[in-house]
């Protein structure tokens, strides 16, 4: 039946369905290049752009904080890390975290720290697993828990409350712990849980977050993230570990441009809004077509549906995406800042048109 249906499929939509991280940039980041690109400018930050985007940051986390700007979020997690970690201390993190699944072993490569992962269901850690690693505390045979690291939003698309931030942050603070949070899609999570500036804070300033990774390419740029440090005392040294790391743009007023154009007015969270809105309306019109099951709506910009085994390659070919978990028959469809409704219409109906 499915294989009849193949040759028949209507157009494909403009843009796939694979990952956030397949967008373009925005075009209000890609004028703000342009722009930056008129004349000379000293190297390595030296420059009035990134001046300008240091104070918006600032004045998103709080006059104290510090960023550094870099190129990448595997560079952006390991340079984190790098100014937070002691030696003998491993970094707990879900067995969702990207910096234990999807980061080829960096972190651990680059950190000399071993990674310890717990399970979460939602890709969501509880303060009561934190307790659970004290019996390691003290013992000269274990690696020592020196840092949380979270996602924001997670893997699985899940949002962490401020509240269950602020309880992470309490119980690892009062172990000797500190907190990192990955925020490749912090804007995302932003929306989620409010879509203005003081959402951004309550899991984050106000949870008690000690440095946050804040994506930038998947939220619009060509490419950038930045390493924020609430905790100002962390970042004595995080000007050295940058480029020890490989994270220092020589060239920095492009990644500073690309930033100040996302953070005017709220672009960030703009984008974020409109992309959670595409997939809480794929999941709409797909949620009644047999074969096509969801465990639960989405909160962010992800869907994790469960299709007919015989479907999904077909359905991939014609428009493409990833597999999630095959043991489950379970794939994963996100949208981006880009996506139009027509993208999910037309995407709709080729799932309708292939499962009958």
């Amino acid at each position: 039946m499915i294989n009849s249906r193949v040759a028949t499929m209507p157009p494909a939509p403009d843009r796939a369905f694979a990952s956030d991280n397949a967008a373009g940039a925005h075009p209000a980041v890609i004028q703000a290049v342009v722009a930056a690109n008129d004349g000379h400018a000293l190297a390595y930050g030296s420059d009035r752009w990134t001046d300008e985007a240091h104070a918006r940051f600032r004045d998103l986390f709080g006059p104290t904080s510090e960023t550094f700007l870099v190129f990448n979020g595997t560079g952006a997690n390991v340079m984190s890390l790098a100014t937070m970690v002691h030696p003998a201390e491993c970094v707990v993190c879900s067995e969702w975290a990207h910096i234990a699944v999807d980061e080829a072993g960096a972190p651990e490569r680059a950190l000399g720290a071993k990674l310890l992962t717990l399970p979460a269901p939602a890709a969501k850690l509880v303060p009561e697993q934190l307790e659970g690693l004290a019996h390691l505390q003290g013992v000269q045979h274990h690696a020592q828990p020196g840092v949380v690291s979270i996602t924001q939003s997670t893997e699985l698309g899940t949002v962490y409350t401020p509240d269950e931030v602020a309880a992470l942050c309490d119980t690892a603070h009062r172990m000797g712990m500190l907190v990192h949070l990955d925020g490749a899609r912090l804007s995302n999570a932003t929306a989620a849980l409010g879509g203005t500036v003081a959402a951004l804070r309550s899991f984050t300033v106000d949870a008690g977050v000690d440095v946050v990774s804040f994506g930038g390419t998947k939220a619009g740029l060509l490419g950038g993230e930045a390493v924020v440090y609430l905790d100002a005392a962390l970042a004595q040294r995080a000007k050295y570990v940058r480029k020890m790391v490989n994270q220092l743009p020589s060239k920095m007023r492009f990644v500073a441009a690309q930033f100040n154009a996302l953070l005017d007015d709220d672009l960030w969270i703009k984008g974020a809004q409109h992309s959670n809105q595409m997939a809480l309306q794929l999941y709409e019109a797909t949620r009644h077509i047999p074969g096509v099951e969801f465990d639960h709506a989405p909160q962010v910009n992800s869907l994790f549906p469960q299709l007919p085994a015989d479907a999904i390659a077909a359905l991939c070919d014609w428009c493409f995406f990833w597999d999630w978990d095959i043991s489950r028959r379970q794939v994963r469809w996100m949208t981006a800042w880009d996506t139009t409704a027509d993208d999910v219409d037309r995407f709709a109906a080729g799932v309708r048109h292939l499962l009958g």
